[in-house]
This record gives C-alpha cells, sequence and structure tokens, in this order.
C-alpha cells in the first residue's frame, strides 16, 4: 500500500475533539476525497475505546462541515457555517490559487484572486466564534509565500498573513513547498509544517516511465535555480543520486511582471549526456525558466527530461509545454492536486498527476488523535519500501 494502513497505526489515543472538516469552495475535490478515506478508515478501525461515549461520534458517514461563504451584490461576503463545530477539532482547507471560481460584484462577474480565497477562509474562522477546540489550516499554497523577504521598503505580506491567522485562533497551519520556510518565523510559538511531496514524485516517475532505473549512470536530479537546490539534494541523496543546479542571471536593472528577467541559465553539475533527468521545482509559473532549463539539458544531450513541480500554475496557460513537447523538449510533466488543476491539463499526453488526498488524510487522522506525524514528514522509509519492492519485481 501506499502507506501504511491508517488503522494498522497506533491510533488508540481519545481524539482531541470531535473531528471537523471545512473544505472551502476552493478546495472542495480535495476535501472530499480526504473525507472518504477518513470514513473508511474509522469504519474499520478496532479502537480499544469504542464503546466510551467520548467516541459516540467517532465513526461517521462523513466529516465534511457544511459551509458558506455567500456574496451581496457589492462584493462584499459573510462566512456562515451551518453544522455546530462547539468543541471540534476543526481542520480548514484553502486553495488561494484557484482562479476558477468566480462572484459577482456591481454586474460583473471576477475570478477570485488569492486575496479573496484568504479574506474567505479569515471569514469561516470568524463565523466558528472560537467555539472550536481547535483550528488548523491546511492551506496547500502558503499564501503571498513569494513575497516573504523584503528587498528595499516593501511589505512583508506572508509574514503578517501568518500573524494575523494565530491572532484569529488558528492553533496549527501545515503547507507544502513553502518558498522559503524560514517565514515560519513569523509565528515561532505555533505549529507550522511545509512538506515536500518527494515520495509522491518518485511514485509517479514510475508511473510516467516504468523503465525508469535508479543508478548514478543514468539518471541525474537537477534543480533549475539556487533557491531550490535543497530540495534536489535531498532526493538525490535519499536515491543515492547526482545533481546539478543552473544558476539564474538576472537583469536587476529592469523589473518584467513584478520581477528581474533572467538573462542566462549557468549549469553547475556533472555531464548529463546519455542520462534521464529529473527537474524539480516547486511551481511552474508562466513556465519559461523550466523549459529554458530543459532546452539546455537537451542541448547537452541529455535523454528523457522528467518536469516535477509541486505546483502547477501555468498563470500563462498550456500552448508553450504544447510546443516544447511536440519539439522533444521534455517526455513527462508531473505535478500534484493540492492546487486547482485546469481540465485541459489532466489530458494532456506528458502530464501525470500525483494525488495527494491520501496522504493529507494521514496527517488528519493522526494529528486529531495528537499523535505525532514526524513519519509523515520524513518519507524515507516509504521511499527505500518502495524502491526495495521495485528491485525485487525487477528480480522476479
Amino acid at each position: 500500500m501506499e502507506f501504511q494502513s491508517a488503522f494498522e497505526r497506533n491510533l488508540e489515543t481519545i481524539p482531541v475533539g470531535e473531528l471537523g472538516i471545512i473544505a472551502l469552495k476552493s478546495c472542495e475535490a480535495l476535501g472530499e476525497k480526504i473525507n472518504a478515506h477518513i470514513v473508511q478508515w474509522r469504519r474499520e478501525r478496532e479502537h480499544e475505546h469504542r464503546n466510551s461515549p467520548l467516541l459516540q461520534h467517532y465513526a461517521r458517514d462523513s466529516y465534511l462541515v457544511k459551509t458558506a461563504v455567500p456574496r451581496f451584490g457589492s462584493g462584499e461576503a459573510k462566512g456562515v457555517i451551518h453544522d455546530s463545530v462547539r468543541g471540534d477539532d476543526l481542520y480548514i482547507l484553502v486553495d488561494v490559487c484557484n482562479y476558477s471560481l468566480t462572484y459577482p460584484m456591481f454586474g460583473i462577474q471576477n475570478h477570485m484572486s488569492p486575496d479573496d480565497h484568504f479574506q474567505d477562509l479569515k471569514r469561516v474562522i470568524a463565523a466558528v466564534g472560537g467555539k472550536a477546540r481547535r483550528i488548523n489550516v491546511i492551506m496547500p499554497f502558503l499564501y503571498e509565500s513569494r513575497q516573504h523577504k523584503r528587498n528595499g521598503r516593501e511589505s512583508l505580506d506572508c509574514a503578517l498573513a501568518l500573524q494575523e491567522l494565530v491572532k484569529m485562533g488558528v492553533d496549527n497551519i501545515i503547507t507544502f513547498d513553502a518558498h522559503d520556510p524560514r517565514v515560519q518565523n513569523a509565528i515561532p510559538l505555533h505549529g507550522f509544517e511545509t512538506i515536500h511531496p518527494v515520495y509522491q514524485f518518485i511514485k509517479g516517475l514510475f508511473r510516467a516511465a516504468p523503465d525508469l532505473e535508479i543508478s548514478p549512470e543514468r539518471l541525474l536530479i537537477i534543480s533549475p535555480d539556487e533557491g531550490g537546490a535543497k530540495r534536489a539534494i535531498y532526493m538525490a541523496n535519499i536515491l543515492g543520486l547526482d545533481m546539478g543546479m543552473f544558476y539564474k542571471r538576472r537583469d536587476y536593472a529592469h523589473i518584467v511582471s513584478g520581477r528581474n528577467p533572467i538573462v542566462a541559465h549557468e549549469f553547475l553539475g556533472s555531464d548529463v549526456a546519455g542520462k534521464d533527468v529529473v527537474i524539480l521545482d516547486d511551481m511552474i509559473s508562466s513556465g519559461d525558466s523550466v523549459l529554458e532549463v530543459a532546452k539546455e539539458l537537451k542541448s547537452r544531450h541529455a535523454s528523457r527530461i522528467f518536469i516535477c513541480a509541486t505546483f502547477g500554475l501555468f498563470t500563462n496557460g498550456l500552448k508553450k509545454f504544447d510546443d516544447a513537447y511536440q519539439q522533444g523538449l521534455f517526455d513527462s510533466m508531473l505535478t500534484t492536486n493540492l492546487i486547482y488543476q485546469r481540465p485541459e491539463l489532466l489530458e494532456k499526453p506528458y502530464y501525470t498527476g500525483c494525488d495527494m488526498s491520501k496522504y493529507i488524510a494521514l496527517l488528519i487522522d493522526t494529528l486529531n488523535h495528537d499523535g505525532s506525524i514526524s513519519d509523515l514528514l520524513n518519507p524515507t522509509g516509504r521511499i527505500n519500501n518502495f524502491l526495495a519492492k521495485k528491485n525485487q519485481k525487477k528480480r522476479l
């Protein structure tokens, strides 16, 4: 199985409170998958305190709490909770990148921005009114995480957002591949976890290329910039591979679309000729950078190129990726379902999705029992077991 079965885990303690999952509209599809996993596990789990009055609502048909964020004609809104949450251990899921949602304002349909989603999150927390036992926010793409440090006289939006949440009563914040995890220093006395889906990418790579060979002679891990080197080093070390890195040389005299344009990509690493290459990054925004890296690797005679990114934003559409695939610049692209995925992406011949719902369900189930999630945060054991099974099948 992908993980140790949920009912094989040591979850015999009394939960912190009755479990409640609030999946905001931006995260409904992921929330329903997570809920389905937990419903199944708790029906099958033989809890030693099963007959205790404290567990009378332990196994339920659903843990989803009905909420709504209706809007007035002016575009203003309010958070509404339709179910009781008194004493609940709440887990609120929000996707601040879901631009597919719209709302009317003065007769005009506006697409929701990350600011709108963050405000809706705060509205729902405010509607809880302090009645929950504990509030946990699962925000896969950390709001304003790209504005995590100050260059000159600028705002520190991510730090302010985190402080605002904890002041509203949020106890724990879980995110994935935060642009810079040091932003947690803004809330040092509260729970903050940033998770890298390396294990899910390794599984996805074998789905995309069943003949993939994990050896230093055949495979290389690449970081497209210096900021993501730590991520690539971890994956390379756990697989026993070499890694390389591109250095982005930028034009700091000009700003285009809010950033300094890249002048050139300088490669630091061993020879890639004849090797399969995994480009590992936290996000694909416009895609210009990762496609330029793929082009550079192909010019160095790399074999197959696999692009792995936790968040596939594709802010400028998919056409450039279609063209690059047709030109043979890359062979497969892998992203997660942690944020909204446009339907046409799922139909692309080069795309492989990595479902994170079971992993998040395990986190929620374990935290609700106030259990340790250290083994879930560190995937080394699961990766080694997965590779051992793959090697055993090859020998057979």
